[in-house]
């Protein structure tokens, strides 16, 4: 079985797009938190650092997601995508649907 690398580069390139993008809009979420208690409420405050921490969060989950896409996107270059990296084994398309990006078949991702 053969699949199209260039569906998938587009999808890849598509979801990278967005994900940066995303990271440029947080970026305001990420700003340093206040420390004048007489402008914002110890409540407030406590609220400001929580959603801080969460865009944080955010953003590493999405420079994750970058990198394992700029991964497989390199795969795709050397003609490598689409195998697994464990086993050498064909991932199959659905999973590569569901998840463009994965390195592994389900096989070896489950062990």
């Amino acid at each position: 079985m053969s699949i199209n690398t260039n569906h998938f580069e587009k999808l890849l390139v598509a979801r990278r797009i967005e994900l940066e993008e995303a990271n440029e809009l947080a970026e305001q979420s990420r700003d340093a938190v206040q420390l004048d208690q007489t402008s914002v409420g110890r409540v407030s405050r406590m609220d400001a650092i929580q959603r801080q921490e969460m865009a944080k969060a955010g953003e590493q989950r999405r420079l994750n997601e970058i990198s394992r896409i700029r991964a497989a996107l390199k795969r795709i270059a050397q003609d490598e995508y689409g195998d697994c990296l464990k086993c050498g084994e064909e991932i199959a398309v659905k999973r590569l649907e569901f998840d463009p990006a994965a390195p592994l078949c389900i096989t070896c991702a489950k062990s």
